[in-house]
Parts: C-alpha cells; sequence; structure tokens
C-alpha cells in the first residue's frame, strides 16, 4: 500500500484524522512502515538534498495522537526505546555504501507548523538533540508502533537552519530540493523492499 501524500496537523486535520490511515494499514495487515518527509537540517554537518535516516524522534505537537480511549491494537502506554527499525537502518546504510549514496543519520523533530522555524527555534530544537524538524512523521510513527508495525524513516534535508547566518526559505526550494533527492530515497527503499520481505 502506498499513500499519495498523507494529512497534516497544520491543516486543520484532528490527531485521529492524521493516523487514520496507519489503522487502516494495521487492519490491512500491514507489518512495516516506510515514511518520508521533507525538513529542515540544524546539523552543522548536513548539506541541502542529503538523506537523513531517522534514528529517534522527539514530539513537539501539541496533541498526542493517543491522546483518548486506548485502541485495543497497543497497550495504553506503548514502548518507544525504538520507534525505528534498528535492523532497516543498518541495512539502509549498506544499501547506501554499496549505491554511492551518501546517508545521514539524526534525530527528527516534529512540530505543528505551518511557519518555518525562526533562527532562535532552529538552535533550540538543535540544543535539545535535535538534527532536523518538519511538521509531520512523528504522529504516524506513534500510531504506527502502538499496532505493532516496524518503521522505517527517511528525511531529505530541503533547507538549513539555525546558523550564524539566518536563511529565508520557501515552499517552492523546499519542493525543489526534495524533488532532486527523490531518486535516491527511492532507490534506498526499493533496496530494504527487497532484500527485507
Amino acid at each position: 500500500m502506498a499513500m499519495d501524500g498523507r494529512f497534516h496537523y497544520y491543516e486543520g486535520y484532528s490527531m485521529k484524522e492524521v493516523t487514520f490511515p496507519e489503522r487502516v494499514m494495521y487492519e490491512l495487515g500491514i507489518n512495516t512502515l516506510f515514511v518520508s518527509n521533507a525538513s529542515g537540517g540544524m546539523n552543522p554537518n548536513f548539506k541541502i538534498g542529503d538523506l537523513m535516516v531517522i534514528d529517534d524522534h522527539i514530539n513537539f505537537f501539541p496533541e498526542h495522537p493517543l491522546h483518548g480511549k486506548n485502541f485495543p491494537t497497543g497497550p495504553r502506554f506503548p514502548d518507544m526505546h525504538e520507534a525505528y527499525d534498528k535492523k532497516l537502518r543498518d541495512l539502509a546504510d549498506e544499501v547506501a555504501k554499496e549505491k554511492g549514496i551518501r546517508l545521514v543519520h539524526g534525530v527528527y523533530v516534529g512540530v505543528q507548523g505551518p511557519t518555518f522555524e525562526t533562527p532562535a527555534e532552529y538552535r533550540m530544537y538543535h540544543l535539545l538533540g535535535g538534527d532536523a524538524v518538519g511538521m509531520s512523521t512523528v504522529p504516524e510513527v506513534i500510531v504506527a508502533r502502538h499496532c505493532g508495525i516496524r518503521v522505517f524513516g527517511i528525511s531529505v534535508i530541503t533547507d538549513l537552519g539555525g546558523f550564524d547566518v539566518p536563511v529565508k526559505v520557501s515552499h517552492e526550494e523546499v519542493q525543489k530540493a526534495a524533488n532532486a533527492a527523490q531518486p535516491k530515497m527511492t532507490e534506498i527503499m526499493r533496496e530494504l523492499i527487497k532484500r527485507s520481505f
């Protein structure tokens, strides 16, 4: 099953609506979820166009996707010590090395948006342990893990922020960088599917 885009919290959807596709996936018997996003890089070692394997995340959304009555798909207090599957992350490194694709790793910070971050916000998120920041992914991953679905996540670094010189960001520039990186990301995901199923 492949989704053409996603529902974003900043568009006015509730967390239940944002994560409804993962509930459907669970009912269809899907046991592995691949998620991708465009995000702003805060790590000084990152470059625009980099692919960042998500090792972990920090949740800054104001509403939690598991708030309310517990769905019977998982426990009331799900464990999140390995939200992103280690075996899939290691396999992505192998594939990238073989294909000569630059791959970085980091922590994704999920925020509600829809504004891009201020320079001070970029610096704060980086000080808290974040390497990239974006407006999606975290709610879907939490619900997938609650359902027992393993997850592999990858971010396309489409802009950089939080450094000495503030950089203006536009949606068009983000889209351009994401489109340029997409073939490399597709190659990694295609190989992951071949080798792990």
